[in-house]
């Protein structure tokens, strides 16, 4: 243990603790800009300095341990010209149109520069104006960047991929994609972590709420939003919410005043999802012959894009199935429409998902199965819908809960747990199981999956058929296993892999917090849905039955493989 003084406390911490965390352990709060615990201890935007007794020069409190002795200030009169001198430096070359960003009320910058009283800015404005394809699903704008490098981080060592680099030198340094290349010519999974990641608006989602807004009004489209898993789990964070009072009912409710004219459940398609995923699994391993294993989901489409660009060799063992989202739409417009007596022309269809990459899964240009048309027409994050609820004034605490509309609005509590890490395993093992036995499993029967380890195995018994499994979220945990499977130090029948840690609860169109991971608080609230719902497996749905019996035949029937499966090799990643 170390002894030290901190503004005049005395405090006592384990020996190598950050002067930070030191400050943090007795209530002293030292603002920091660049700092992200365990990934970017860099000290570089000099926000976090404090003085030392004895040291002419400040020191960084994120990145400098104590020392036995040491007397700490960290709100000098020296420290706080200091702070503010930083500060004013780095606002000399940041855009601060606050009221145009998006980050605006929910920006570290802006929040410290506040906190700093600053009014004025006495250097002369020097911006990047580097340009960018606004039409990509990801936007970056050089004019918001205060070289933090946490983007350059997070996408090398959480999702190792590498897509930011630091490009040229001196006051000239920006982040930019490796290698000069336009953010097209890039791996870039658009998996969003580095959005999440990001303190400032240099880093945000393509906006496609103005798409919505012109579907509602007009009166030839019927406008059908789906809502996904992981939403019902965040979506009051942004607009100051409690986690009792954002139910997916008010959600409902919520869209419904916009002008919606049918809102429906994701889970019901993430049900169809495993009743697909689970007979193709099934069906791999009862003809193994000339099939590669292990199967992986194929419901993340930034883990389809990995494989894609990373690890091409992989593509044929991604389950055919398509995501969730895009069942739906390719249900929505056929069995739904020949269903309500609707033109599927006519059908506006609209998801809400807790995902960046989303974006692009859309537009893939064989996802049109149903009628021609895209099966989704338009794909918006959670911090989306919820500037969407902020823009049309509604005041979320103050409506009734409503239900989903019918017959997909229906949904069990596997369909719940796809928002989390190793839901969709479970899920799909539940199924199978029946499927295998003809018996209901326990209900948590494969809870072995669950948690937010970045690579989990565990291995089941389906009536004698042993079933090797595996679970990784973040994709630089799914590039290690792809490895040991290469090397063949590993060997599984079926892999769940979601790309952003902890699975879509921790998706990169989720609400930001600065500084905190909520997967696991936002998973537990899934795990908890599902414990408590009246239907917990899959093949329960009464709506699921219903689509089979009356439109689709059976799982992996002909129409069903013409409708809710796809081909991942026509269409190509650049």
């Amino acid at each position: 243990m170390v002894n030290l003084t901190i503004d005049g406390r005395a405090v006592c911490v384990p020996d190598g603790t950050s002067i930070l965390d030191a400050a943090a352990s007795v209530g002293i709060k030292i603002p920091t800009l660049c700092y992200l615990r365990d990934l970017n201890e860099i000290g570089a935007c000099r926000l976090c300095v404090v003085e030392v007794e004895g040291i002419d020069q400040l020191v960084a409190a994120c990145n400098n341990t104590v020392l036995e002795g040491m007397v700490v200030r960290t709100n000098s009169p020296k420290v706080r010209v200091a702070r503010r001198m930083n500060m004013e430096l780095l606002l000399a070359t940041h855009d601060s149109e606050c009221t145009s960003c998006v980050r605006s009320g929910n920006c570290t910058l802006q929040t410290l520069a506040n906190d700093l009283g600053i009014a004025d800015l006495p250097y002369e404005r020097r911006l990047m104006h580097d340009p960018w394809d606004k039409s990509f699903p990801l936007i970056r704008n050089n004019d918001k960047c205060v070289n933090c490098l946490r983007c350059i981080q997070v996408c090398e060592k959480i999702q190792g991929l590498g897509v930011w680099d630091l490009a040229n030198r001196a006051t000239h340094t920006s982040v930019n994609v490796r290698g000069g290349g336009t953010i097209q010519e890039s791996d870039c999974t658009l998996c969003g972590q580095c959005i999440t990641h990001c303190p400032t608006g240099a880093l945000r989602e393509r906006d496609d709420t103005a798409k919505v807004f012109d579907a509602l009004a007009d009166p030839k489209k019927v406008v059908v939003v789906q809502i996904a898993p992981a939403v019902r789990a965040a979506w009051g964070e942004q607009l100051g919410l409690t986690r009792e009072e954002a139910t997916v009912g008010r959600l409902v409710a919520a869209l419904r005043q916009m002008g919606v004219d049918y809102v429906f459940d994701t889970d019901f398609s993430a049900d169809l999802t495993i009743m697909e995923e689970g007979s193709e699994l099934l069906e791999r391993m009862a003809h193994p012959e000339g099939k590669a294993f292990p199967m992986f989901t194929s419901c993340c489409p930034g883990w389809v894009r990995y494989v894609k660009a990373v690890r091409p060799e992989f593509t044929g063992q991604l389950s055919t199935s398509k995501s969730p989202g895009q069942m739906f739409g390719a249900i929505a417009k056929s069995y739904y429409a020949e269903l309500m007596g609707i033109d599927p022309h006519k059908i506006f269809c609209v998801e809400v998902m807790p995902c960046t990459a989303k974006k692009a899964e859309v537009a893939i240009p064989t996802m049109n199965d149903a009628c021609g048309d895209p099966d989704v027409d338009v794909s918006i994050t959670t911090r989306e819908v919820c500037r969407m609820i902020r823009a049309e004034h509604i005041d979320a605490t103050a409506l009734p809960e409503e239900d989903f509309d019918q017959p997909l609005g229906t949904a069990t509590g596997a369909g719940v747990i796809f928002g989390a890490t190793g839901g969709v395993m479970e899920a799909a093992l539940r199924t199978a199981y029946h499927m295998v036995t003809g018996e209901a499993p326990q209900p948590d029967a494969f809870s072995d999956v669950r948690g937010l380890d970045g690579w989990k195995e565990a291995t089941f018994d389906l009536a004698g058929t042993s079933v090797r499994v595996a679970v990784v979220s973040g994709l630089a945990n799914a590039g290690h296993l792809l490895d040991a499977l290469a090397a063949g130090e590993v060997s599984y029948d079926f892999v769940e892999v979601m790309a952003c840690p902890g699975g879509c609860a921790g998706g990169g169109g989720q609400p930001i917090h600065d500084g905190q991971e909520l997967a696991g608080a936002r998973g537990d609230v899934l795990w908890g849905l599902d414990r408590t719902a009246k239907l917990r497996n899959s093949y329960e749905n009464p709506s699921i039955q219903a689509v089979y019996h009356d439109y689709l035949g059976e799982p992996l029937s002909e129409r069903a493989e013409e409708l809710l499966h796809t081909d991942h090799f026509a269409w190509s990643m650049h």
